[in-house]
């Protein structure tokens, strides 16, 4: 890749007249040797499964195998339904299309890992919603697709994606992140937008604790993907606004790496910290332990 950073994505966009998904297409033709034409295709399908889970979850049985989750994503688009919101139509929606698809995880159905399974449901929230309410067709998403890839390659690369090393921020912050740029441009926002928007989506979720109940990717994975496409959303909106982002969303990454790795071990997925070892997250957990060891019998 030519670019490491994302000021560098900036710089290269405007030399070349380019969107962000465009040169990220160019880039990843280059370096893998690939026809654009299939890399292209590649993405299409991916963006298939997307939508896919998004129905999957709005129609059908979502229940966890551990019975702790499922049903959030239909009962939010059916409150979206009965009346006004208190976040908004677009919120509310997009945030059903995330819990959807966090379930379909949950329950052991197919989903495109964005940047992470446990971070799944916050693009195809922001983008499923956005499609339709927008009319946009689907080569249109794939390009957003690519500049949200952009995006989350620059944070893999100079930060952390994983709960287990930097915590929650690392995976749904960077998720929210990778939506929120990729937004700007689905919009018709400038790179540097996109780039702003990044830095204002990032600062909101530094910090933020990797704590699953029972060490399963459901409690609060699932409710911080609806939130956080909510966030990506509201953070495109202030990129496309003219905010920017006073701290420059390449040092926002640095902070991250930074907070991340300062993060206890408590606090970053092993379940021994946080909500995880609140009284009623112990007592779900002896609970599915207890229920674990009696089906073994």
């Amino acid at each position: 890749m030519r670019f490491s950073h994302l000021h560098e994505i900036s710089a290269l966009c405007a030399k070349e007249s380019t969107t962000i998904g465009r040169l990220m297409i160019q880039e990843q033709a280059q370096e893998t040797n690939t026809p654009e034409e299939e890399i292209f295709r590649q993405m299409s399908d991916y963006y298939q499964v997307m939508k896919e889970a998004v129905h999957r979850g709005q129609t059908q049985d979502t229940v966890s195998r551990s019975g702790l989750t499922g049903g959030d994503g239909k009962r939010l688009a059916e409150y979206l339904r009965a009346g006004e919101t208190c976040s908004g139509d677009a919120s509310a929606l997009a945030m059903a299309y995330a819990l959807s698809v966090s379930e379909v995880n949950a329950s052991m159905g197919r989903i495109v890992a964005t940047p992470t399974a446990g971070s799944c449901g916050v693009i195809p929230g922001v983008f499923i919603s956005a499609q339709e309410r927008f009319d946009w067709d689907d080569k249109h998403m794939v390009h957003g697709l690519f500049a949200a890839g952009a995006i989350g390659y620059v944070i893999a690369n100079n930060s952390f994606i994983s709960g287990a090393e930097g915590g929650c921020q690392a995976e749904i912050g960077s998720a929210i992140g990778m939506a929120a740029g990729a937004m700007v441009e689905l919009r018709g926002g400038t790179p540097d937008q996109a780039i702003h928007a990044v830095g204002l989506a990032l600062k909101n979720t530094l910090g933020l604790i990797c704590d699953p109940v029972a060490g399963l990717v459901e409690i609060p994975c699932i409710v911080r993907n609806g939130l956080g496409a909510v966030t990506a959303l509201a953070a495109a909106d202030m990129a496309l606004a003219g905010v920017r982002s006073a701290i420059p969303s390449d040092e926002v990454i640095d902070v991250m790496l930074e907070v991340g790795s300062a993060m206890p071990s408590k606090h970053r997925e092993t379940a021994k910290g946080g909500l995880a070892q609140t009284p009623t997250g112990k007592r779900l957990t002896e609970s599915l332990t207890r229920n674990a060891l009696a089906k073994k019998r």
